[in-house]
């Protein structure tokens, strides 16, 4: 088996972004419901519109490049395209999230999926792919540097984003944060609503919500073309509201603040009088009391 890498540089932007754009109007689409054609095939064009990475990505399909070469099949691919210095890990090849998120457009009025938030098949395909990317990033941490304490930030992937509190901790920790972005990404790929069942998935996830945002943002993580295949949906991308829905409250993002030293403590003064729990770093993996605890012989990734 050969595993190839394909790396392109871009030297005619105007080129490439009208060649997607030709691409996408020669292109069928179908409309999901309450939507006509014209409309996906202008969100298609948005997404190419000012950005060579999904303009490549619209164009270039792996399976495409090798189709007439005699003798060779091709058994599974993964395709992503970002710009900048800094190029994510890969990610695997994506669920169907349109059957494990399904839509509701029934419009009754006693529809409680249409009358409230969907978290829809876009919107669970960015933040699907960007957890990977996340907790690759920790686990390289863990490699790179294993006990070693936070000390210089730009030498870290992604441990030293969490609070400084955290900073001191040991490999074991490290790989058991790594490994609740894992555990976030199984909740999606079980088509369930990703739930943090302690502190540390609760981390995890406003890092996932962080990053979906940029990603979908800047047209990194996913491929625009991927997702413009998935059905659209008013609900799509709308980060505040997500982050309403999947996280009870924002107390962990305390431990950030210089001025409430000490807040992760329960016995703290400000703590006990907002209710805010046990955020120190030694509790992070216990699951929360009113939590379904995960199987604790699930293994790490990485």
């Amino acid at each position: 088996m050969v595993k190839a890498e394909l790396v392109v540089e871009v030297t005619d932007h105007a080129a490439l972004e009208q060649a997607a754009l030709d691409d996408i109007d020669a292109t069928p689409f179908r409309a999901p419901a309450g939507h006509s054609v014209a409309d996906v095939r202008a969100e298609a064009r948005q997404d190419v519109q000012g950005d060579p990475a999904g303009a490549v990505a619209w164009l270039v399909h792996v399976d495409d490049v090798i189709a007439d070469v005699p003798g060779v099949v091709v058994v599974d691919s993964t395709q992503q395209v970002f710009d900048g210095e800094s190029i994510p890990a890969a990610v695997p090849a994506a669920p169907d999230f349109a059957t494990l998120f399904p839509l509701c457009r029934c419009g009754k009025g006693d529809c409680t999926a249409c009358s409230g938030y969907q978290l829809t098949p876009r919107t669970s395909m960015i933040l699907w792919a960007v957890a990977q990317i996340l907790a690759d990033q920790a686990y390289d941490d863990v490699n790179e540097h294993g006990d070693a304490p936070v000390i210089e930030e730009g030498e870290w992937s992604l441990l030293a984003s969490y609070p400084r509190i955290t900073w001191r901790q040991d490999a074991v920790w490290r790989r058991q944060a790594a490994r609740a972005f894992d555990d976030l990404t199984g909740d999606l790929e079980a088509g369930r609503i990703p739930t943090p069942t302690c502190p540390g998935e609760e981390m995890a996830l406003h890092l996932i919500l962080r990053a979906g945002q940029d990603a979908h943002q800047d047209g990194w993580g996913v491929a625009p073309s991927d997702l413009a295949r998935l059905p659209s949906h008013p609900d799509d991308y709308d980060w505040d509201i997500t982050s309403e829905v999947l996280l009870e409250d924002d107390d962990i993002l305390n431990l950030f603040d210089a001025q409430l030293d000490g807040v992760e403590d329960p016995d703290s003064e400000y703590n006990r009088s907002t209710g805010m729990g046990d955020y120190r770093p030694a509790v992070w993996f216990r699951p929360f009391p009113e939590a379904t605890p995960r199987d604790g012989r699930r293994p790490f990734r990485r």
